[in-house]
């Protein structure tokens, strides 16, 4: 029609909180300056309470990608054997950035919709002198998690550290860094913590520290040592994104208001809904029998290219979801659940769906995908009678 508002609904970049948008306008302090080391312990100081950890935590200015490349260069030597478990496009980047380093990786591979089990990590960890794990919590280039306590729990009886990717993991699914034995958990800005893509984070365990002290591999910028060091002083080692650290910092108290518990809820309730509309629009799910709570990946209706229904949400309706990554471009589109999404949002994106799919000649009943959200909605939100009126 002819008022449209672009409305971004991808696993990352994911919608910005206003009010962390806002306070990036005060980006003109020094990063050598008392304002900033207050800013900074603070910013370190609300990661760990939100990632529920006491570990050291390091920021870094970069995409979540340059903490997965430092996890490899800080903690690990030329030649180690490492089991990585790979179950699509991102799991895949784990491979490739283990044999830059010099790693062997010991590859465990799912197809595409599916994860690896504990059971085959459990087998994996049986061969001589694995010094590491390495995973994604969810793999959202599929729409799958990972079994992250089972996994956690097997790796922490022996010398190997795990290393998750929680960069759509963090505020989507439960991660008990502790609990689990969770050796690097690895988030990023863009996606649960609501602000531009920029900084990522880590935490690290007192075993990875060990790990670190045989490291022979080379590194500069993202010196983790170095960096867990200076921020005891409130100072990052490079110059920092003063913007991206205001804007977190305003994010993380957003999230310590509403509980990262509930963060969490809202994305498994919003990803709950989801599955069940499209079910009920005839549509069938990537990942099926391990969804993720980031995203949903949904199969294109047979005979359709995905892209044409990713066209028609940003042309129709400026509403941005993602086409399949890879081989699963064309087969798949995906909707967010990561961050600031609501069920208002949610409400609109089935809506548009049942739209596209009527215009594309496929039988649509208007309103029952909808309906099924709405459903879930009423049942987490309303009171128990009106549910039932």
């Amino acid at each position: 029609m002819f008022v449209r508002k672009t409305r971004l609904l991808t696993p990352g970049p994911t919608p910005l909180y206003p009010p962390a948008l806002h306070a990036m306008m005060a980006a003109d302090i020094h990063h050598r300056t008392q304002d900033f080391v207050g800013l900074y312990k603070k910013t370190v100081r609300d990661l760990k309470e939100v990632m529920g950890t006491s570990y050291d935590v390091v920021p870094l200015v970069a995409s979540g990608t340059g903490a997965m490349e430092a996890s490899v260069s800080n903690l690990f030597r030329r030649g180690d054997r490492v089991i990585v478990l790979s179950a699509g496009k991102f799991g895949e980047r784990w491979v490739q950035i283990a044999e830059a380093f010099g790693l062997q990786p010991i590859v465990l591979k799912a197809p595409y919709g599916e994860v690896v089990s504990p059971a085959q990590v459990e087998a994996a960890l049986g061969e001589p002198g694995v010094r590491g794990v390495f995973l994604q919590a969810s793999e959202t280039s599929t729409g799958a998690q990972h079994d992250v306590e089972a996994i956690g729990k097997l790796v922490s009886r022996t010398e190997a550290i795990l290393v998750v990717d929680a960069i759509t993991g963090l505020g989507t699914m439960p991660l008990d860094i502790h609990g689990w034995g969770l050796d690097v958990v690895i988030g990023g800005s863009q996606k649960a913590f609501m602000i531009p893509p920029g900084l990522a984070f880590l935490s690290i365990s007192p075993k990875a520290w060990k790990h670190a002290e045989s490291c022979d591999l080379p590194h500069f910028y993202f010196d983790l040592k170095k960096e867990a060091k200076n921020a005891l002083e409130g100072q990052s080692s490079w110059t920092p994104s003063t913007a991206l650290l205001l804007s977190l910092s305003a994010a993380l108290d957003y999230i310590k208001s509403l509980g990262m518990a509930n963060l969490i809820r809202n994305a498994q309730l919003l990803a709950r809904a989801t599955r069940e509309a499209v079910t009920v629009l005839g549509l069938k799910l990537f990942a099926a029998s391990s969804p993720c709570s980031a995203v949903t990946a949904v199969c294109a209706p047979e005979g359709m290219d995905s892209g044409v229904i990713v066209k028609e949400f940003r042309e129709r309706f400026g509403a941005i979801i993602a086409n399949g990554q890879g081989s699963m471009k064309g087969k798949i589109f995906r909707i967010a659940h990561l961050g600031y999404f609501d069920f208002a949002d949610l409400f609109a994106v089935i809506a548009e769906l049942e739209l596209i799919l009527a215009g594309r000649g496929l039988p649509v009943e208007f309103g029952a995908g909808v309906a099924a959200v709405q459903k879930v909605y009423a049942e987490a939100a309303m009171p128990r009678e009106a549910v039932g009126a």
